[in-house]
């Protein structure tokens, strides 16, 4: 029988969840404001939570809560409320990574899945099956392990036991994401979703004593980044990914853009779709369009992570400086006899060639011939935050997103 893998996207807020689920996403994960390892976005209140359910269940989509910080005294008293609001939202899992959290999930909200986070460190199939035994229903491998490791795990643990991988997003230079770098420099424990991300720093180096001499550490013109990960990036291999036996292919990027999360959610069904459509096919065929697309969102060089071994792997990158080939201008909020209408995200004039990305994974270019604002005069650029304005265009879906090159 044919496994058919899910892909979970990131959801940072209400607004990233909703075009995450319209541009492909079978499930997403997202946080309240407590207890999950992103303190950055905006996280969900308990009301959009559950608002956020009814959205995705009313498509058929699944919505799993980061439960995975490990929690103080005092923040361990106040979990039972926030499990049993969630479980009144009707979540479909707790991402978790201590075991006081997992043993809180199993007694206050028995009927929901439990998924054992990444932060928890699983690199083999001992621990895996021991997770499943404490009730866990799936585990999100280390990012440190191969497919062949994958593959092994598989198949030492229960088929009932699903596994979780990411393919997609900003690698950790630690150990499955567990550093004490930021607390120690920063006051911000990385533990408990506060990273200020130190590995992305420029380093030199100091002898103790020639104070105020520095000395570059590497060779790069820029600086040396000995700590800084490049991003992870498996749509040309997703196929081997999914042979491993994962069950759920997981997109990194929480604290993204909702553009950032529809544009690399749709890359990544285009391609999951690609493989589904011919899995017993050992010559996996990526669409040239997806990579076309993972270069239009805001990145770090790409590498495989891992999968490969770490003779393959290379981590390291020689820049802190994000790839910005796209700009991300506006959203197509409806259409109608070949009229957008669109709400302004960024700055731009007649003459611009724009490119649309539809919620089903076309790429559509557009030269707008004019502008209009809100009152039907006519403008030459957008310049104005959040306005909106209509524009002559080919038939485009709401949710719509439109685009143009640097």
């Amino acid at each position: 029988m044919l496994q058919i893998p899910e892909l979970l996207a990131p959801a940072g807020d209400l607004e990233r969840l909703r075009y995450a689920i319209n541009y492909g996403a079978d499930a997403v994960y997202c946080s309240l404001p407590e207890f999950g390892m992103r303190s950055a976005p905006a996280n969900f209140t308990p009301e959009q939570l559950a608002e956020g359910v009814i959205y995705a269940h009313a498509r058929g989509r699944k919505v799993y809560l980061t439960m995975n910080t490990l929690p103080t005294n005092e923040e361990a008293d106040r979990l039972p409320e926030a499990i049993k609001s969630a479980a009144e939202a009707g979540v479909d899992a707790f991402i978790v990574a201590d075991l006081g959290v997992l043993d809180a999930c199993k007694h206050f909200a028995p009927d929901i899945d439990v998924h054992m986070s990444t932060q928890t460190g699983i690199t083999n199939w001992a621990a895996a099956r021991a997770a499943y035994n404490m009730g866990a229903k799936r585990v999100v491998l280390a990012r440190e392990m191969t497919l062949q490791d994958i593959a092994t795990l598989r198949d030492k643990t229960p088929p009932e036991l699903e596994i979780e991988a990411f393919v997609h997003g900003a690698m950790c230079m630690s150990v499955s994401g567990r550093c004490l770098l930021s607390n120690y420099m920063a006051g911000r424990d990385a533990n408990r979703g506060q990273c200020a991300q130190p590995c992305r720093w420029k380093y030199y180096l100091s002898e103790e004593t020639r104070p105020g001499q520095l000395y570059e550490i590497g060779e790069n013109e820029n600086g040396s980044y000995i700590l800084n990960a490049n991003d992870l990036c498996t749509a040309p291999f997703l196929d081997l990914i999914c042979k491993a036996g994962v069950d759920s292919l997981k997109i990194e990027g929480r604290a993204k853009t909702f553009y950032y999360v529809a544009s690399v959610t749709a890359a990544y069904r285009k391609a999951l779709d690609q493989y589904l459509a011919d899995p017993l096919n050992d010559d996996f065929a990526l669409p040239e369009q997806v990579l076309e697309e993972l270069t239009r969102t805001s990145h770090r060089h790409y590498s495989p992570g891992f999968y490969f071994g770490r003779e393959q792997a290379r981590q390291a990158t020689d820049s802190a400086t994000y790839i910005r080939e796209w700009e991300f201008v506006g959203t197509v909020d409806g259409w109608e006899n070949g009229i957008a209408s669109c709400q302004q995200r960024g700055k731009w004039s007649l003459g611009d060639t724009l490119e649309a990305l539809c919620p089903d994974g076309r790429s559509i270019p557009l030269t707008p011939e004019w502008i209009k604002n809100e009152a039907g005069e006519a403008m030459e650029s957008t310049p104005h935050a959040m306005e909106k304005y209509t524009i002559p265009t080919p038939q485009l879906p709401p949710m719509s997103l439109l685009r143009r090159k640097v």
